[in-house]
Order: C-alpha cells, then structure tokens, then sequence
C-alpha cells in the first residue's frame, strides 16, 4: 500500500506544480520537454534497459501516436488546472478510464456486467457536474481543456494497455523508447517557439521541468510496483490509485489553493468517486 500512497502524492504533486507554474511565469513548454528528458535519465537508473531492446523493432505507430500525445495532452493539463483548477482536472483525468474500458467492449469484445453498466452511467453524470459552471465569457473554454484532458488520457491509457500486451520487448524499455519520442517532439516545439516566436531558453525553466519529471517518473514508478506488489489484485490497486488521486487533489484544490466549488461541483466529486468504485467492483464481480 506504501506504493500506492507515494504514486498518488506524486501524481498530485504534479497538479500542483502545473498549477504554480503560471504564478511563477513558468514556461509550460519548456518544462515539459525537460520533464521527459529527466524522465529518460531516471529510466535508465531504475529499469537498466537492454540496448538491445531500445535499438531492435518496434510497433512504430504506437509508439508514434504515444510520443505526440503525451506532451501535448500534458500541455492541455496544465492549461486546464490554470482554467477550471486541480480538483476539476484530476476529476476529468480520472474519469478517463471510461474509455479504456468502452474501448474493451468495442475493440476487445469484453462483456459488461450490470455494475459496469451502471457506473458509467453514474460516471457521465459525474463529468457533467463536476465541470458545471457558472456561465462567463470564457464559458466555452473553459470546457474544452478539461474535455481534452479526458479523451485524452483515455486514449493514452487504452494505448498503453496495447503496449503492455507487446510480448517482443519488455515494457519498461517501451516506456524509455515512449518517454525518448515524446522528449524529442517537445524539444522540436521549444526550438520552434524559440527561433519563430523569440521564446528565450531559461535555466529556471529546465530545473522546474527536472522536479515535474522527477514527481512524473515516480508516479509511474510507485504505480507499477504497487501493481506488482498485488498482482492478484488489480482492481485494489486501480481504485485506491483513482480515488485517492481525486480526494487528495480535491483537498489540495479547495484547502490550499481555495478553488470554488458549486453544489453541483460537489454532487459531481461524490459520483466520481461512486463511479469509480462500482467500475472497479464490476472487475472482480460479475453482476
């Protein structure tokens, strides 16, 4: 369980830090791209990939379609936790799962149970509450970032589940191979953004982008080990990692940061975490 624990603190922690980020005129792009490279570094400490696996073949697409989505889903993050703030964005990045899982009845033939069924049910209802506000100028915005948010993790995660099934390469090294792309595609968008719009490279900017890779890293790191460390329970691990990570930001949000919430806000916290709960049931009960 201690593993869980330090994965959930990191993951929120990186919420934290991308919410500080615009306090402290923090280059987003910048930090992210050194973020992987730091996470890279980190790779090769903890898993000691083969040379071997990194240099053989590999699924290019997949790899591909993972290196461009990850900065650039990242960068949507940090846009929505300057916009709507971290309890609603952990909220729309958890509730992501929903796709995987439609992902398996459409793309894998998976059977739904009734408790499936249901908690994504309740699971629509909790985005639409959760990301219910008042309306302002900025309305319209203010919903696509969280929105993107939400495809877009769940399009990672059903991704990643295809790289975990890859039998050719270990999937730590595929991590490296991921985080190596990913690297190269935001230090493409920097030069970009360096040499078109006269963006200034910053040491402040590498060295927040190191801390955000080295809570981002052991995220990662912490939540493998947690799965490994109760491998006959995987939906334990999936539903602490999923509310803990909603309950800590939604703390975080509203003591520290003193996010307000509506009513409806609230309502929209309380079906993510019954959602969650009946998806992650429905794994190890077949009702």
């Amino acid at each position: 369980m201690i593993y869980l624990i330090i994965s959930i603190c990191c993951s929120v922690t990186v919420a934290i830090l991308l919410k500080l980020a615009k306090r402290y005129k923090i280059s987003i792009p910048q930090a992210v791209t050194w973020n992987y490279l730091f996470a890279i570094s980190l790779s090769y400490v903890f898993f000691r990939p083969a040379s071997a696996d990194l240099v053989g073949s590999a699924p290019s697409k997949l790899y591909i379609s993972l290196g461009i989505l990850l900065p650039v889903i990242f960068w949507f993050l940090a846009a929505s936790v300057k916009s709507i703030g971290i309890v609603k964005t952990d909220i729309a990045q958890r509730l992501s799962l929903f796709i995987p899982i439609l992902a398996a009845y459409f793309l894998f033939k998976e059977d739904f149970t009734t408790l499936k069924v249901c908690g994504l049910a309740v699971g629509f209802i909790a985005i639409f509450f959760t990301l219910h506000r008042k309306t302002t100028n900025n309305h319209a915005v203010s919903w696509v970032y969280p929105i993107i948010v939400f495809l877009g993790f769940g399009i990672i995660d059903t991704l990643f589940k295809q790289v975990a099934q890859i039998k050719t390469m270990p999937y730590t090294s595929s991590l490296v191979l991921i985080f190596a792309l990913s690297f190269l595609i935001s230090l493409a968008y920097i030069v970009y953004l360096s040499i078109v719009k006269k963006q200034k490279l910053q040491l402040i900017n590498f060295i927040c982008g190191c801390i955000l890779g080295f809570f981002n890293f052991f995220n990662i790191l912490f939540y493998l080990k947690a799965h490994r460390a109760m491998a006959d329970s995987p939906s334990t691990v999936f539903a602490a990692m999923n509310i803990g990570v909603i309950t800590l930001g939604s703390l975080v949000g509203v003591l520290i940061f003193r996010e307000k919430l509506s009513k409806l806000n609230y309502w929209g916290l309380s079906f993510a975490l019954v959602a969650i709960t009946l998806i992650t049931l429905s794994q190890k009960y077949a009702v």
